[in-house]
């Protein structure tokens, strides 16, 4: 991805070396709590030791000693490049659409963080909060991606920030709002149901931003590849043959990896704001 030498964002909070803060606790109420254990595991895995360690934040809450590396200089750079890029798609889109676009703030941290979802730690992987409309990452996460995940390449990367800025968009568009509280309705089964749906839709926005990029010739030679290889390789299905050899699929919470795969294809073809509906009825096997 060409990005070197272009504008950042100036939503980016830098609390890398402040430690996570509190003890765990909950201080979002409503859907926060939901968005803690569902949506930070986004990329991780989420088995229960990482949810876990997400909701205690892995620390005491102490100040970490941190020193930027020159690859976190970078990175730190480059995810407020991409940023920057998703204001600008997401910008135009709501204003074709007649509507007001509020851009989020990217929250860099190393180790744990609190947020109004909770205390989370780097091993969940980078998440959403819709309680305070911001997105959380520990750069750590990009050797993960490439190590773990075999999803090598920056525009892997910047699908992972494209999918947690689908999540503000859902957000913005009352999407979440009305999804989240179906958990207290329906059997978790049934409400995962849903979750993929939703997760999904993510993934077609971070598409959609990857239409707007390329048509601004920001894209490489193989960079498309890359955030198909990254979206595959966080299918709820591939994670888990991976940690337990086996699937079980009503347990699915992000979509199989072929469904990812399509999902932000699909966005890539479209380029418009729209894409499947969370709340439609049915499953998502056609995804």
């Amino acid at each position: 991805m060409q990005w070197k030498g272009r504008q950042g964002s100036a939503n980016v909070e830098d609390r890398r070396g402040m430690g996570g803060m509190g003890g765990g606790k909950m201080i979002g109420g409503g859907i926060g709590g939901i968005i803690l254990v569902i949506i930070i595991t986004l990329l991780g895995g989420g088995g229960p030791g990482d949810i876990m360690s997400a909701i205690t934040g892995g620390g005491n809450g102490s100040t970490v000693v941190y020193q930027e590396s020159a690859q976190d200089k970078e990175l730190a750079e480059f995810v407020s490049v991409v940023l920057a890029d998703t204001e600008k798609t997401w910008d135009e889109i709501f204003r074709q659409e007649g509507l007001d676009y509020k851009e989020p703030t990217l929250v860099l941290y190393s180790g744990s963080v609190e947020s109004a979802c909770g205390v989370s730690g780097a091993s969940a992987g980078p998440f959403y909060c819709p309680g305070d409309q911001k997105l959380y990452i520990d750069l750590s996460f990009y050797d993960e991606l490439q190590q773990k995940f075999q999803a090598p390449g920056d525009f892997a990367m910047a699908y992972v920030i494209a999918h947690e800025v689908g999540h503000h968009v859902q957000t913005l568009l009352g999407t979440t709002n009305k999804v989240m509280p179906l958990r207290q309705q329906l059997s978790e089964a049934q409400f995962n149901q849903y979750l993929v749906r939703f997760e999904l839709q993510a993934d077609y926005y971070a598409g959609v931003w990857a239409r707007s990029a390329q048509g601004q010739q920001l894209l490489e030679e193989g960079d498309l590849e890359e955030a198909l290889t990254a979206a595959s390789a966080v299918g709820d299905d591939t994670i888990q043959k991976k940690a337990q050899g086996y699937v079980v699929p009503e347990s699915f919470t992000h979509g199989t990896s072929a469904q990812r795969k399509q999902a932000f294809y699909e966005g890539f073809q479209s380029g418009k704001l729209g894409g499947m509906n969370p709340m439609a009825a049915g499953n998502a096997s056609g995804w």
